[in-house]
């Protein structure tokens, strides 16, 4: 039994060395490799010889687990190969997991920028669930609103006094024109991406029934674009 542990731990080896993709893998590695190759080596050949005993008169069995072991060692190694691909499958599987208007974080590749991808809403529009001054809110995306438009509850759940609001800016909505009140929120932030001190309006009570995404946040980011079923916000 003992020669057969023996032939997995030189078959191990060898999937190693040939997996690592260098023509003469021992001449490459580094010292802490080298190290971490040789407690692995001493480990496995003292695990192999502990179980020796195990395995006398079962060689099927023994030969049975030695296959068991070796896929799972070729499925570790061909995770790591691969774990940036894997990496990216995840993510896009977490993006259609998650309820619509999460953000997900997304990569860049570009130093300093932040991205984040929101996933359409089944109504059609796109819907970002992020924090104003700290407090979660979830917002309607509006190309077409000049400022982020915050419906009366938003507000107030993000600290905005309602009592000392004046509505004196006019806005035209689809049942004609109303006033709202202008303020300046501390921060507003969807995912990663965080912006400080952003315009914006208070609706008055009844006249909006979801908070809106506006250009005020929108214009300030790197960029934001639109593709398919998902919308990428880099800031």
């Amino acid at each position: 039994m003992g020669v057969w542990l023996l032939v997995l731990l030189a078959v191990l080896s060898g999937l190693f060395f040939l997996l690592s993709g260098h023509d003469n893998p021992l001449s490459r590695l580094e010292a802490g490799e080298l190290a971490a190759l040789g407690v692995f080596g001493s480990l496995a050949l003292l695990y192999a010889f502990s179980l020796a005993g195990d395995y006398r008169g079962r060689a099927l069995q023994a030969v049975r687990h030695a296959g068991i072991w070796l896929a799972l060692f070729v499925v570790a190694i061909g995770g790591y190969a691969f774990r940036d691909d894997l990496g990216h499958v995840a993510r896009r599987i977490g993006v259609e997991l998650l309820p619509a208007g999460v953000p997900l974080p997304e990569a860049t590749g570009v130093a300093g920028e932040t991205a984040v991808r929101l996933r359409k809403h089944a109504s059609g529009h796109f819907v970002a669930r992020g924090t104003i001054n700290g407090a979660p809110v979830s917002m309607l995306v509006d190309t077409g609103a000049t400022t982020v438009v915050l419906k009366p509850a938003d507000a107030e759940r993000a600290g905005i006094d309602l009592g000392a609001l004046t509505y004196s800016t006019p806005v035209g909505t689809a049942n004609g024109m109303t006033f709202a009140a202008p303020v300046r929120l501390r921060s507003m932030a969807v995912g990663d991406i965080m912006i400080n001190d952003v315009e914006a309006l208070v609706a008055k009570p009844g006249n909006l029934n979801e908070s809106l995404l506006g250009m005020s946040f929108l214009r300030r980011l790197r960029s934001y674009e639109f593709s398919g079923d998902f919308l990428t916000l880099r800031g």
